[in-house]
């Protein structure tokens, strides 16, 4: 069985296709705030033991940054198409920056654990305003067609990640303030230079409602993506948010551990995984990804501190292939508009980045330090188990197909890459 080819899977580094690194400054001014914006994610990292020891708090409490974090992500979801769709991309982009501008530069001045939760919350509101219009504002500007435009996104997307805990590491060795401050004047550029030189891009035909996203799980295929989804990001935020508390290192040690497990994400999400679906085809790719992930925070858990570490790093592999697959599945297996199904999608599977950090450090007083893995792997497992019971669901229909620019395949009808009319699907 051969790869399968389709006219948007031209090599985006044709220069002479316009190519990924012939963009024009909007994009590239979009694409770098993309990656301040992904390193927002990972930046707090390596400083959470800092945190905790600056404002006297346990690791449950200081855990609750990324639980804030994301619960707000997730309501958000329901909001960005409505906002977008009502004051168009660019300022909605702006709104988002703001809000991240305003609420970083506050999470540096907190002065107790509860203030930087809160601060932390309305940061996370202004990054879904911005990570969910951004893709669409990137597919509208690039030159290249949107295969090299959703590339460079997530080329920005990798980089953000490996580069958040690195910097987090950084400006965290002199004090757990900085990186907060750090990401405020970052993403004050970020809106300098998106004012400067985006300019407005066109608004949809129709207005998104806010109810329209949960309309659109309605759909078998997508509720199962997203169903599978939320158990993996559970998984996923647990090796995230939990992880420095195990490996007890230093910013500068930790710092490094989550830059290389950023940058196997961003190499096997960017590189990796779109081979090995032309392969075996998405969903076994998917699903083989999953049980590997479930065996890897296993030893991560059980083995001694090198163990640890090594495990830490490889997951950032497995996260990689499984966030390109997962976009793929929520943006193409559905009839709903892609923007509708992004925010649906989202909208399910951050509850669980929201509650995998808040409930691992409390399974550990419960418990002890390995059960949290446990249950990190059997929620990996419970999403490949979703995998494969709702197959039939995650195959894409044949005119979905056709219409992507795709050729049906006797043996498997899966999702292509997304097209032109993406939004995010943040971290995938």
């Amino acid at each position: 069985m051969g790869a399968r080819q389709d006219p948007a899977s031209q090599d985006p580094f044709d220069a002479g296709a316009g190519g990924i690194l012939r963009q024009p400054k909007a994009v590239w001014a979009t694409a770098g705030a993309s990656v301040v914006a992904f390193m927002g994610i990972g930046l707090v990292d390596p400083i959470l033991p800092s945190i905790a020891s600056g404002l006297n708090a346990t690791a449950s409490q200081v855990s609750l940054l990324f639980t804030s974090y994301f619960l707000i992500t997730a309501i958000a979801m329901l909001v960005t198409g409505f906002v977008s769709s009502r004051i168009g991309g660019k300022k909605t982009l702006l709104l988002g920056l703001t809000l991240v501008v305003v609420f970083a530069g506050l999470a540096g001045t907190s002065g107790s654990v509860d203030e930087l939760v809160g601060f932390r919350a309305g940061w996370g509101l202004g990054n879904a305003l911005f990570v969910s219009t951004a893709l669409a504002v990137i597919v509208g500007a690039a030159a290249g067609g949107s295969a090299a435009a959703i590339l460079l996104y997530e080329s920005a997307l990798g980089l953000g990640m490996a580069c958040g805990p690195l910097l987090g590491a950084l400006l965290g060795d002199a004090s757990w303030r900085y990186p907060f401050f750090g990401t405020a004047f970052l993403m004050a550029i970020g809106f300098l230079c998106i004012t400067v030189f985006l300019k407005e891009q066109p608004k949809p035909a129709r207005k998104t409602s806010l109810l329209d996203p949960i309309r659109a799980l309605g759909h078998g295929g997508l509720a199962s993506a997203a169903g599978s989804a939320f158990f993996y990001n559970y998984t996923f935020f647990t090796v995230l948010a939990f992880t420095p508390f195990v490996l007890d290192m230093t910013p500068y040690k930790s710092g490094a551990v989550f830059f290389a497990w950023g940058v196997l994400l961003a190499v096997f999400s960017v590189i990796v995984a779109p081979r090995l679906q032309a392969r075996f085809g998405s969903l076994k790719v998917l699903g083989g990804s999953l049980v590997l992930l479930a065996a890897d925070v296993l030893v991560l858990g059980y083995g001694n501190h090198t163990a640890a570490v090594v495990c830490t790093i490889l997951s950032g592999a497995f996260i990689g292939v499984n966030n390109t697959v997962y976009t793929e599945l929520a943006l193409g297996v559905s009839d709903a508009p892609r923007p509708v199904a992004s925010a649906g999608y989202n909208f399910v599977r951050w509850f669980a980045a929201a509650a995998a950090p808040y409930f691992a450090p409390k399974i550990e007083e419960w418990t002890d330090i390995h059960i949290p893995f446990v249950v990190a792997a059997v929620t990996a497992l419970l999403g490949a188990l979703v995998v494969v019971v709702r197959r039939k669901a995650l195959t894409l229909p044949h005119s979905r197909l056709r219409s992507s620019g795709g050729t049906p395949m006797a043996e498997e009808l899966e999702p292509r890459h997304a097209t032109g009319d993406s939004v995010a699907v943040f971290v995938n």
